[in-house]
């Protein structure tokens, strides 16, 4: 079942809207590089749509009704807002759930030096990447140092025009005859994945005076010592902002895409749906390329506890009335899926894979091997999506993640499922997934967003 392309069907008022919210996405991924970085951007955002802290409602003693708007943040890198509808919350809520969390090299404890006149910051690589990708590239730093005074410094360096930028450096091909006989996931070890940081000793200084030169850098734009990198947070992405891509401008050149193409989406969608009967959802989680673990991520409390001081303000909370509403509510996870490729057409299942250009894809199960870890949606789910997504005029096909026995991959999906709730995975199809720098098609984030605003509307 071939599904048609979605680019023949606009006009030119769809068109507009599509380049409209490409050009918000594009702004939004240049700005949002880490968690911490979308969640500001994001609670920018939603203020001019009336949205309140929920921590400041509470406060204020005030009981909250149909029309309210709220939302929560936990450490700075997951929030969730609601949309509060005119229904009996018990009957569930709409959920869109993304992640803003993306591979990347994060800085260790004890990051900072020297070796042969040359200064590096040591790395480990979080989620799942190829390794050998991450070398001879423009990087960047972002992120925060906090201090024992209680002072958080935020780090920015490698985006701005006269900014530095920083690489991993790779053997040249000339002496790589060795390297190149290496297994791809050998190439490139992950202990070697550390960030060239400068070369200039500081004069006066006999040892490790290259290392005494940045820490004097570093000193004095950021007032930080060395110490001070036991307390920080710095993530090493790549440097340069999201472009379009292709001599059509068709598609979106970024880095972090996976999943911030869906976050956005997910968060467009519910800033523009208003007076909801169901009450409307969107959470946007940490670390699932790590497993959704921590405090930040799907499998902590987080969500469960802010839905518990929802109900509490709306004055119905009990135990029951929570369990009731969460199962009762219903699920998009909001995550990408692997667009297939025609230059490595032996790792996907043609019949059951995703094309650019063909609308927002849905995915019954993620998981490995035998469907491992997955959540199955159910048929009778599936079919509701169907009928609202054709009477919503939007595109769609369906997938699953390569072939049976390729690979794998999973979402925040079946986190949520053991709610009780009907949860299936829908999102938008990537090229280079994981890689520096992915890229997706304009049509197909126009669709996710259509998809996104018909399933808080009509699910």
């Amino acid at each position: 079942m071939e599904r048609p392309n979605a680019w023949k069907k606009y006009d030119k008022n769809e068109l507009n809207a599509l380049e409209k919210l490409n050009k918000g996405y594009i702004d939004f991924l240049t700005k949002g590089k880490t968690e911490r970085e979308c969640v500001k951007e994001i609670v920018k955002l939603i203020a001019d749509y009336g949205y309140k802290d929920i921590a400041e409602v509470i406060k204020s003693g005030k009981k909250v009704k149909a029309g309210d708007k709220l939302y929560a943040v936990c450490m700075g890198k997951a929030v969730a807002l609601f949309n509060i509808g005119s229904e009996n919350i018990e009957k569930g809520m709409n959920i869109l759930g993304a992640h803003i969390d993306s591979p990347r090299m994060d800085i260790k404890q004890n990051p900072l030096y020297e070796k042969e006149d040359m200064a590096y910051l040591d790395t480990h690589y979080y989620g799942g990447i190829k390794k050998y990708q991450w070398v001879a590239i423009p990087l960047a730093l972002h992120g925060v140092v906090a201090k024992k005074d209680g002072t958080v410094v935020d780090i920015a360096i490698g985006e701005d025009k006269n900014d530095p930028v920083f690489c991993v450096s790779d053997l040249l091909i000339h002496l790589a005859g060795e390297q190149m006989e290496k297994k791809a996931n050998k190439v490139i070890e992950g202990e070697n994945l550390d960030v060239l940081i400068g070369s200039k000793p500081l004069k006066g200084e006999e040892k490790d005076a290259v290392k005494a030169n940045i820490l004097k850098l570093l000193k004095k734009k950021y007032d930080i010592e060395e110490e001070d990198f036991l307390s920080a947070e710095i993530e090493v992405v790549p440097a340069g902002a999201a472009r379009e891509a292709g001599i059509d401008k068709s598609m979106i050149m970024s880095y972090g895409q996976d999943d911030r193409v869906c976050a956005y989406t997910s968060l467009i969608a519910m800033l523009e749906t208003e007076k909801v009967k169901k009450t409307t959802c969107c959470l946007l989680t940490d670390k699932e390329e790590i497993g959704s673990v921590g405090a930040t991520g799907m499998q902590s409390r987080f969500f469960e506890n802010t839905v518990a001081e929802l109900l509490n303000l709306m004055g119905v909370y009990s135990d029951l009335t929570l369990r009731r509403t969460l199962a009762a509510s219903s699920m998009l996870s909001s995550d990408v899926n692997a667009a297939y490729d025609p230059m490595f057409d032996s790792a996907f299942d043609k019949k059951n894979a995703s094309f650019f250009g063909r609308g927002v894809v849905f995915c019954k199960f993620t998981g490995a091997r035998g469907k491992s870890g997955s959540n199955d949606a159910n048929a009778e789910y599936i079919a509701r999506i169907r009928s609202m997504m054709d009477d919503g005029g939007v595109s769609f096909q369906t997938a699953e993640l390569g072939k049976v026995d390729v690979g794998g991959g999973g979402t925040i999906a079946y986190i949520l499922s053991l709610y009780g709730m009907e949860v299936i995975d829908c999102g938008v199809a990537v090229l280079n997934m994981h890689a520096p720098w992915e890229i997706t098609s304009k049509a197909d984030i126009y669709e996710a967003y259509k998809c996104y605003k018909v399933f808080l509307k009509k699910a």
